[in-house]
């Protein structure tokens, strides 16, 4: 790179993922090391008692078992007719397969789905990466089960009749319980439940009419009752938690006689793992300088951009785990639409940490020319595809033209966020074959930084012949000559 011949330069091509390329580039200030991540450096540990991840593997493959079976057999059919969801007929051809009645195929198609074993792509559903992996990668099986755990809310559907309005705030309600039964370490009653439900419910009520300055409207404690017994049942379902029911016990004293202990419920291991890590992820973001929590998405990003890449998702999951997800996504998006590059790309690493619910709304933004290739590349490890084939310039994914954009793109938050010597080392990772070829073709791409990424290009690049070059196409792109 810095040959005075610029001519015959050739780039060397260095495999680097083009979604992270911009933080990997200005992430470590000079003279810093990388934080280790964590409290003070170390990763917390689960509670003792806590299975092995290879145990708690174990018990999400036997709760997702049956997923697995119709979503495997719907592959098998997928070569030749396409694996679509199961028409009532494919259902029974299904049943018959697996020893499952249609009613239960249905079911476990949808927690496929859930779980990210199976992704829909418009009409058409293909195999998810999760499923290629399930024998092998403990990980992948546990990242599914808790996709699950999080759904459980459309994994066993609220009752027709239930008002919607009620459901949701239970919904929203539901992680104050399941943190209140995991830390109570052991069987909470239901009367406990009920009352914290009640409270949690008034509280979000109160909170929205101080908002639309409303009086608080009481929830009706017969129709909470019924819908924290849905929400016990379908946390249930999911593998979260065990209930035990009412039974009868002889009164001290009058052996004929008898009452009623009230039901209770306990989290399962894997319930209990799993909101103990959702509670860790939260306490780790809340004890951030920047408090990131309680930040907006684009302040957020912004507290992230000098962490490593594990501690920064850590974030990206404690700010997702305190918001619905589609308002989540879209502020991410919101904020990717910003001037700044370097945000763009730390918006698209929080939404891989998103995943399959996020691709709707990536999906609607890949005729956006500032998120393109972003959207283009996060859908396409969605599908499957290997994060590092996706390294320089990812062919079959991008063109060229939107590979050399996304070059540029980076560059720019090299340029607001870096050193000059990190944005001559990011010349080594585009696709052209000659720094003329670069120059030409980044021209071309109409990005509204070129000027300033050519300029800063040039200051920073030891070959004065190399730096004149990139300086006379600095000089062209901003007087439209040629």
């Amino acid at each position: 790179m810095t040959s005075r011949t610029p001519r015959d330069n050739r780039l060397r091509l260095v495999p680097k993922r083009p979604i992270a390329a911009a933080r990997h580039t200005v992430s470590t200030p000079p003279g810093r090391a990388w934080p280790s991540g964590g409290r003070g450096g170390a990763t917390p540990r689960p509670p003792e008692g806590t299975p092995s991840p290879e145990a708690l593997a174990r018990q999400a493959r036997a709760q997702l078992g049956d997923a697995v079976r119709v979503a495997r057999w719907a592959a098998d059919l997928s070569a030749e007719e396409g694996l679509t969801p199961p028409t009532p007929e494919r259902a029974q051809q299904a049943a018959e397969a697996l020893r499952l009645t249609p009613e239960q195929v249905r079911r476990h198609w949808d927690r496929a789905l859930l779980a990210g074993l199976v992704e829909m792509h418009g009409d058409t559903a293909r195999p998810g990466w999760r499923l290629h992996a399930w024998e092998r990668d403990h990980n992948a099986v546990l990242r599914g089960w808790v996709a699950l755990f999080d759904a459980w809310s459309l994994a066993h559907p609220a009752p027709d009749e239930a008002d919607p309005i009620l459901v949701g705030e239970v919904v929203q309600a539901a992680p104050q319980l399941l943190s209140v039964l995991q830390l109570s370490n052991g069987p909470v009653t239901v009367p406990v439940l009920t009352d914290l439900l009640t409270q949690r419910v008034h509280e979000l009520r109160a909170e929205r009419g101080a908002d639309q300055g409303e009086e608080t409207v009481q929830a009706p404690p017969e129709h909470l009752a019924a819908l924290l017994d849905w929400a016990l049942d379908a946390l249930s379902s999911v593998g979260a938690l065990t209930r035990c029911h009412d039974e009868a016990v002889a009164l001290a004293g009058h052996p004929s006689e008898g009452a009623t202990r009230p039901g209770s419920a306990v989290l399962t291991p894997l319930g209990s793992w799993a909101v103990w890590t959702k509670l860790e992820q939260i306490c780790v973001a809340a004890q951030s300088p920047a408090g990131n929590i309680e930040q907006s998405a684009e302040d957020m990003l912004r507290g992230c951009a000098r962490l490593t890449p594990g501690p920064a998702r850590a974030e990206y999951r404690a700010w997702l785990a305190a918001r619905p997800t589609a308002p989540a996504v879209t502020e991410l998006l919101t904020a990717a639409r910003g001037e700044d590059a370097l945000i763009r790309g730390l918006a698209f690493e929080a939404l891989r940490v998103v995943g399959a619910p996020a691709e709707p709304a990536v999906r609607a933004v890949v005729d956006e020319a500032a998120l393109r290739p972003y959207a283009l590349l996060w859908l396409a490890e969605q599908d499957g595809v290997d994060p590092e084939e996706l390294a320089g310039g990812a062919p079959g994914v991008l063109t060229r033209e939107e590979a050399t954009w996304l070059w540029v793109d980076t560059a720019a938050a090299v340029t607001d966020h870096g050193e000059g010597k990190l944005l001559v080392d990011h010349l080594d990772t585009a696709v052209q074959g000659s720094v003329p070829q670069l120059l030409s073709e980044i021209r071309a791409t109409g990005h509204p930084r070129t000027v300033q990424v050519l300029v800063a290009l040039a200051a920073a690049h030891p070959d004065p012949a190399l730096a004149k070059a990139v300086r006379r196409a600095a000089f062209q792109v901003h007087t439209g000559g040629h």
